[in-house]
């Protein structure tokens, strides 16, 4: 491959978009410099790690700006204004995710910070069950709780099960998983309804039925899924749901678990102050008496996002309205415009673990021969003005089963060298509602350009990534 900087610009197509996306987001118009000489509109293709905030969260966030006062405690008029806001968004997401009735929306910082809420509701002894193919959001929250259970019993006790290659293995493995589990206490699956590597989809709702059927609840990872397909509590019989904000089109900062109220409850508050306490009194020893709310504000201690929380509610709206029927049509047609547009590049191989046919989100992940995958991803940047992921994308253990490597095989996130040749990393392209045709026709070019052209410039290695040599 060449490396050799070019004194003459770059030509890269970037004119208006022949498709325009069904959502606008913020960003849309923002140009990056190439490193080639002159500017091109900036491809955003990195969703699954946040997608770009809707233009529409954006204004219903600066409508409400004035308006902003303090949460469920203050008698002014600003105050009772954003207490109905923040419930209402709750309500609303409540109604997103076709809660049952009594389920809770616990508002929390994102999909990470839900479940470690969770892992500390576990009832003493309770055993996780969960796939090695998870994001770390949710393979590694049951492993940090080691303190003993509320009720005296021991932390909850972890088991991981094998990376399935099909749908029904996933089934059979958990069925067989909670079938020889001793003793038959309190027990949790946790699964994610679409891979944050491949984009693939679960069996969400026949994982539920085998855990049902042995006694055990089960949360889902919803942060990949819920952004472009529906979400359904009550179809699905899930016990939990988590989400990320900022994986919905709305703002850094805010996060939802939704489910049911009990071990929720039962459970110490995430949190200890203000807003979960329901009254505090001192006792005759110098100590204080406690009571703690025992709806969502139990585990929503301090004063609250409620611009977060406004934010997804906004999100979630934006998205019931726009329909998601025709939002997954399109998201499959840019898939395959993905696939199709590589076929004929023999170098590239995508990464799945249930075979091309899987049904999936708009989420692929691919390694090319003779490329490390951080030197394409910053050609891709720096020569073509695209933003897309490569590493092991906080989901170690997935990438290293689908790359062959050896499990205990040392490797981080993002580049090992400049240069092509082996590393333990790939390229992730993430799309969604806000994606414009010509962003990932772009891609397609880009990629089979440097495929079979080689990069035109020089890029070395800074503190674990490649970038640009501008020396």
């Amino acid at each position: 491959m060449s490396a050799t900087p070019h004194a003459v610009a770059t030509t890269v197509e970037s004119a208006e978009p022949r498709c325009t996306a069904p959502l606008p987001v913020l960003g849309r118009d923002v140009t990056v410099p190439l490193v080639t000489g002159g500017e091109v509109t900036y491809a955003a293709l990195d969703y699954a790690a946040s997608a770009p905030a809707l233009q529409r969260v954006w204004d219903d966030v600066a409508a409400y700006a004035p308006y902003y006062g303090s949460v469920h405690r203050g008698a002014g008029y600003l105050s009772q204004l954003s207490t109905d806001l923040f419930e209402s968004s709750r309500a609303t997401v409540a109604e997103f995710l076709d809660c049952r009735p009594g389920d809770q929306v616990v508002f929390t910082r994102s999909t990470t910070d839900s479940l470690n809420l969770l892992a500390r509701a576990l009832p003493a002894d309770c055993q996780v069950f969960v796939f090695e193919t998870e994001h770390h959001a949710s393979l590694l929250p049951w492993e940090s709780v080691r303190a003993p259970g509320s009720n005296g019993g021991s932390g909850p006790r972890v088991t991981y099960l094998d990376a399935p290659r099909t749908p029904a293995r996933a089934v059979e493995a958990l069925e067989r998983a909670l079938a020889d589990r001793e003793p038959h206490g309190p027990a949790l699956v946790c699964v994610t309804g679409a891979s944050n590597v491949t984009g693939e989809l679960w069996p969400v709702k026949e994982l539920a039925a085998a855990a049902r059927a042995h006694g055990a609840r089960i949360v889902l990872d919803a942060a990949q899924l819920a952004p472009h397909h529906p979400v359904s509590v009550r179809e699905w019989d899930v016990d939990w749901v988590a989400f990320s904000g900022h994986k919905l089109y709305a703002p850094f900062g805010a996060g939802v678990l939704a489910g049911r109220p009990d071990w929720l409850q039962e459970a110490e508050p995430y949190l200890a102050g203000g807003g979960a306490s329901r009254t505090v009194a001192r006792r005759a020893d110098g100590g204080v008496d406690v009571e703690w709310h025992t709806t969502a504000a139990r585990h929503e201690a301090g004063s609250p996002n409620v611009i977060g929380a406004h934010a997804v509610a906004s999100a979630c709206k934006a998205l019931t309205e726009a329909g998601f029927d025709s939002l997954v049509a399109r998201e499959q047609r840019l898939i395959a415009k993905v696939r199709e547009g590589l076929a004929g590049v023999p170098e590239v191989r995508f990464l799945s673990l249930f075979g091309d046919g899987a049904p999936r989100v708009g989420v692929l992940s691919f390694v090319v021969e003779g490329w490390n995958s951080s030197h394409l991803a910053a050609a891709l940047s720096a020569e073509y003005g695209i933003g897309v992921r490569d590493g092991l994308f906080c989901a170690h253990p997935l990438v290293r089963t689908l790359l062959g490597a050896d499990r205990r095989d040392p490797g981080e996130c993002g580049g090992q060298g400049a240069e092509g040749g082996p590393a333990l990393n790939a390229i992730r392209v993430s799309f969604g509602a806000g994606t414009p045709d010509e962003h990932v026709e772009r891609f397609v070019r880009a990629v089979r350009a440097l495929v079979r052209d080689g990069a035109r410039w020089k890029y070395r290695t800074e503190d674990g990534r490649c970038v640009p040599d501008r020396g």
